[in-house]
Order: C-alpha cells, then sequence, then structure tokens
C-alpha cells in the first residue's frame, strides 16, 4: 500500500455488543467504525454539503483484518482520501491501536457521488475536489 498521511482520526468507543464469543470485536463491526469515519471527514472537509440532495455510496470495498481488536483496546478509525475522479474518489481508512499504533485493519472504498433527487451519478463538485485537496495537502486529481 502506498504511504498514506492520515489527517483525520476519530476515537471509536467500544461498546459490549461489538465483541463476539471468540472474545474480539466482530469482522462486521468495523465496517460501522468505518461508516463513521466516513461520516466524520466529509463533516470536517465539506461542512457545505447538502445531505438532501447530494450523496455519496459505496461502490466498491475491501477490508483486510490484520490483527484482532480486544475490549481493552482503545482504537481509532483514520481516514484519507487517494485519488480523486470525475465521479468518484478512493478512501483508505485503517483502524489503529491508539496507545500502539498498530494497524488493526485497512479498508479500501470506491465511492461515488450520487445525486438524490434524480436517483443517479453525478460529478463530483469543484468544492469539494477543492476541499479535499487542500484537506490532504496535494493534488489527488486521478491524472488522464
Amino acid at each position: 500500500m502506498e504511504e498514506i498521511d492520515f489527517h483525520h482520526s476519530l476515537p471509536i468507543q467500544l461498546r459490549f455488543n461489538d465483541v463476539d464469543k471468540f472474545g474480539h470485536v466482530n469482522n462486521a463491526v468495523y465496517f460501522t467504525f468505518y461508516d463513521l469515519g466516513k461520516t466524520e471527514y466529509f463533516s470536517s472537509v465539506c461542512p457545505n454539503v447538502d445531505w438532501t440532495k447530494d450523496g455519496i455510496v459505496v461502490v466498491n470495498i475491501e477490508a483486510n483484518f490484520l490483527s484482532p481488536i480486544f475490549p481493552t483496546n482503545r482504537i481509532a478509525v483514520q481516514t484519507a482520501v487517494s485519488e480523486i475522479g470525475h465521479k468518484s474518489f478512493h478512501l483508505i481508512q485503517q483502524v489503529v491501536d491508539v496507545n500502539t499504533h498498530e494497524v488493526k485493519c485497512i479498508c479500501k472504498s470506491v465511492m461515488v457521488t450520487f445525486d438524490l433527487k434524480k436517483n443517479e451519478s453525478k460529478e463530483l463538485e469543484e468544492e469539494w475536489v477543492e476541499a479535499i485537496c487542500r484537506y490532504e495537502k496535494r493534488d489527488l486529481r486521478k491524472k488522464q
């Protein structure tokens, strides 16, 4: 995986029901952590988005589980955009132990911007692209 600087980190509070009978966080729960990270990322980076007309949908997601999370771990989900196209962008997220910095899981997603009124994909707003590039401190536009 390319080296990513994560500028966005969200502490996650583990809940009793996140843990399965094996004594660690169930793999399905990680996706709720990633959803929380995405939500907070876009609230921070693009605060003026009108979520009643614009949406972002997952079209592809891949997770690699590296090490289990136990109830005593303190974790955070880190989120970064790694590439921006015309209608889509790539997210890289990871769950890390905040004390040891051990990466527990890495997730790669392809996200598409969506017009909720027309029920179809749409071009990324230039305002979003500029805000994300500013936040990530580099030009992420896909080279053609």
